[in-house]
């Protein structure tokens, strides 16, 4: 499984990037490729003047792009992982040097990797990551995003919640997530009422899961005056569980941004690694 991580300024939040990708790449032997990932250049333009004036979002983005560089490779040498720019049966990594600017990039080149990998998006406007970096991943990538909380987990895939609300977009993260499930050691299909399309119920999914070799458990739970995505963390913390797997933007990206959604909840206050796709 190869996987693309997006570094942020935040060193605390990028240990936690890292150590997720490595938590998950230990168990399939993957390659980790890094990048620097900076605002693309913007340009404005003097009201009385056809000349544009480029202006760097960043006057220091080549001395970050060292310092992530920097911090990526001593932080896979200090886990042991091999540096190798050709394939080897075992976990190993590289740095991808001149990544251009710009979110566009990550859902491009995220379309021949497995699996992306970012930080949970930042609170304020100019924060990194950005939402506009998670939804280039999810809408333009085609691949699942796995997004790694505030601070580093110590554990990943093995006791796994699946948010089921009979959707699309929620079978797709299944589907594609399936390899992972199919090593945990504990996975339970949470449905919250009133918080789901028409669909198959979780206990259908259930016993699709059993034929696919994932061992799982149907719960179904009331929102007891939560939303949606407080009532989906609020289970998945109690249980312990260290990987949520949810779709992505069931409803519109508009219609959760003036209204709320639970994609937009979990994004903003999940602490533990997401798995999404749409």
């Amino acid at each position: 499984m190869k996987t693309i991580l997006v570094p942020t300024e935040q060193h605390e939040l990028m240990a936690s990037m890292l150590q997720t990708a490595v938590l998950l790449g230990r168990r399939f032997d993957s390659y980790i490729e890094g990048f620097a990932l900076f605002p693309a250049m913007v340009e404005i333009y003097a009201l009385d003047s056809e000349i544009s004036l480029p202006i760097e979002v960043k006057e220091h983005d080549a001395e970050m792009a060292k310092q992530a560089r920097r911090l990526f490779e001593q932080f896979m040498q200090g886990q042991g992982i091999a540096h190798s720019k050709t394939p080897v049966p075992t976990i190993s990594f590289d740095w991808f040097e001149d990544a251009p600017d710009g979110d566009a990039f990550v859902g491009s080149y995220g379309r021949v990797f497995d699996i992306i990998v970012a930080g949970r998006p930042g609170a304020g406007r100019g924060s990194r990551p950005s939402m506009a970096t998670i939804e280039a991943a999810l809408f333009e990538a085609g691949r699942p995003v796995l997004i790694a909380p505030p601070s580093a987990p110590q554990r990943l895939g093995e006791n796994i919640l699946i948010a089921w609300n009979c959707s699309t977009e929620q079978a797709t993260s299944i589907a594609l997530a399936l390899p992972v499930l199919q090593k945990a050691n504990r996975v339970t299909v949470l449905t919250v009422q009133g918080g789901t399309v028409p669909g198959p119920t979780g206990e259908q999914l259930a016993r699709h899961l059993e034929r696919n070799g994932v061992a799982c458990e149907p719960v179904t739970v009331g929102p007891e005056g939560r939303s949606t995505g407080e009532a989906i963390l609020a289970n998945a913390v109690a249980r312990n569980c260290d990987l949520l797997i949810k779709g992505a933007y069931t409803q519109s990206r508009l219609r959760q941004m003036i209204f709320g959604g639970a994609t937009r909840h979990i994004l903003a206050n999940a602490t533990l690694p997401v798995l999404m796709a749409r």
